[in-house]
């Protein structure tokens, strides 16, 4: 397959800017029961090319659609032929409505072709789907029931045709996706909001506008179907003499339900789905909170994180993106973030946080946070000379990922400490295998102001506190960067005399980026013959480094170096 592919490209798409999309015998990845997809960046790939694609996919698992001009055809394919895909990308794809997703979650059989009537079908279709998820035969129902998908990306898609339909779609998605537990969605913090202070009734404009359940009826079944699961469960590690009293309690909430089936499905509620809770069920329904299984959210801000905290409990990755320093109350974002985080103290396992104001506004947050931390993103965040890295160091001593994008400082670092302090009174990441330290800069410059002076302090905690490292970007970096990496490897050098079997600084790392550093290329040649892994290093516009050098060290070296 990857020869067909490379000699269809050389034929004819060479001469392209870019490699835009795979062109090849796609009907032969139906013999290979093709479990992953990533068609990521196609621009070109039609809906109708991609939809005959999908129709022979049926093993499917993964599938990445994100930048691809795909619409509500392609999602239609993917429900009725790819019942067995459990992630979904479909990030960037602006051909596509909020709206456009309701098929995920069972909202096809109420298109524009069905009558509103249905929408009671379609509730009991979310039931059934629920019973018969572990039995996935070749024989798929006749009317749409959910995907069991359990990883759901759908950020910067198109737009709804009114306000509030992002929301309201996304609401329903989380209601309808039983096992959905990694979601990036849009408006995800106002559909939390609309499910757990239950003001559902915002979302029936759009119900009745796209022929779905209304979602006090997709809400309704999804705590009716949590309730019954728990009780089962609960029944099924009870002795003997508690199950028959579970049993009960059981069969009590199927009466207060009018369940009609053993699975307990709402049926038999007339054709428009218009039931009202009787004062028994309101009781119920106050008593059983809904807990949603998501583990992984993306795209959040501080102030959904309250509403998020009591409706998923579960989580331990979180992305929070905000672009605002304060709240309408003043208080800080870095206030309300580490209040937020408060409730996954303890099992927070990554953290990504876009925030454009002063990076000491996260280390509250971080101290929160920060003990079980395995990976850390910042971006967008302002540093200053006072900037404290240290402590935030200190604060995640588990990190093996930590990646920094940040605004350099505009005031120099008074003083001038040109002498590195001893380190063994530094925090140190031991488990450190990626780290990045990415400063922005103006173009106009060809390189950077090399001022904050104590940033070499924090260079030198993270290199030789981290023998595990592999990759390594230090990008744009405001501070000496070359004297450094030569102290760093003189550690190197004489730990390898001590400790001969012991992890050494460098010793294990494969690519290295150093743009727009005072790196040396002697420094990076002292790397390349103490780094036996190393296998790319970028110094492209590293202001010390001539061509000459350059041609020298790729000439006589197996490492792929890069400089422009």
């Amino acid at each position: 397959m990857k020869e067909v592919w490379v000699k269809d490209y050389a034929d004819n798409y060479l001469d392209h800017y870019s490699f835009r999309y795979i062109m090849g015998p796609f009907n032969l990845l139906r013999e290979f029961g093709l479990w992953s997809l990533d068609l990521s960046g196609a621009q070109q790939l039609p809906s109708k090319v991609l939809c005959e694609t999908l129709r022979s996919l049926c093993a499917l698992r993964s599938l990445s659609l994100a930048g691809v001009p795909c619409d509500r055809g392609v999602i239609q394919t993917v429900v009725s032929c790819c019942r067995m895909l459990r992630h979904l990308d479909v990030s960037r794809c602006h051909l596509l409505s909020p709206a456009a997703l309701l098929p995920l979650g069972g909202g096809a059989l109420c298109s524009s072709s069905a009558s509103p009537s249905s929408s009671c079908s379609a509730v009991s279709s979310l039931s059934q789907s629920y019973a018969s998820s572990s039995d996935l035969s070749s024989s798929f129902p006749p009317t749409p029931s959910p995907l069991l998908l359990s990883s759901l990306l759908a950020m910067d898609i198109g737009f709804g045709e009114q306000e509030g339909d992002a929301a309201a779609a996304a609401a329903y998605l989380l209601l309808s996706l039983p096992y959905l537990e990694r979601v990036a969605l849009e408006d995800i913090e106002q559909a939390c909001l609309l499910i757990e202070q239950r003001e559902l009734g915002l979302a029936d404009g759009f119900a009745a506008r796209e022929r779905v359940p209304r979602l006090e009826e997709v809400w309704k079944e999804r705590v009716h179907r949590q309730d019954r699961d728990s009780w089962r469960l609960k029944r099924e590690g009870a002795p003997a003499d508690k199950k028959a009293e579970s049993e009960e309690e059981e069969r009590a909430f199927c009466v207060g339900y009018d369940c009609e089936s053993e699975e307990g499905a709402i049926i038999n509620e007339g054709p428009s789905c218009s039931h009202n809770p009787t004062e028994g069920e309101k009781h119920i329904l106050s008593q059983s909170g809904l807990i949603l299984p998501l583990k992984d959210v993306r795209g959040v801000t501080c102030d959904s994180l309250d509403s998020l905290g009591r409706l998923c409990p579960g989580i331990n990755s979180i992305s929070v993106n905000t672009d605002k320093y304060e709240d309408s109350s003043g208080r800080s974002q870095g206030y309300l973030l580490a209040g937020g985080l408060q409730t996954w103290s303890g099992q927070l396992r990554s953290l990504s946080v876009h925030y454009p104001g002063p990076l000491v506004d996260l280390l509250l947050a971080l101290q929160v946070s920060g003990p079980t931390l395995i990976s850390l993103t910042l971006e967008g965040v302002k540093t200053s000379p006072h900037s404290p890295l240290l402590e935030i160091i200190k604060a995640c001593p588990k990190l093996r990922h930590l990646h920094i994008s940040a605004e350099p400082p505009y005031t120099p670092q008074e003083g001038d400490e040109d002498r590195l302090q001893e380190d063994w009174d530094l925090p140190q990441l031991p488990n450190l295998c990626s780290l990045t330290l990415s400063f922005s800069y103006e173009h106009s410059q060809m390189k950077p102001a090399v001022s904050w002076v104590s940033l070499k302090k924090v260079l030198q905690c993270l290199l030789i506190g981290s023998p595990l490292l592999e990759k390594l970007a230090l990008v744009s970096l405001p501070c000496p960067v070359n004297c450094v990496l030569q102290y760093t490897l003189h550690r190197a050098r004489l730990d390898v005399q001590r400790f001969s079997d012991s992890p050494t600084p460098l010793g294990r790392v494969q690519h290295v980026d150093l743009l727009r550093t005072d790196v040396q290329m002697r420094t990076v040649k002292s790397m390349m013959q103490q780094s036996k892994r190393l296998k790319y290093v970028d110094v492209s516009y590293c202001w010390q480094i001539s061509r000459l050098e350059w041609l020298n060290c790729k000439k006589f070296s197996k490492v792929t170096v890069v400089w422009v």
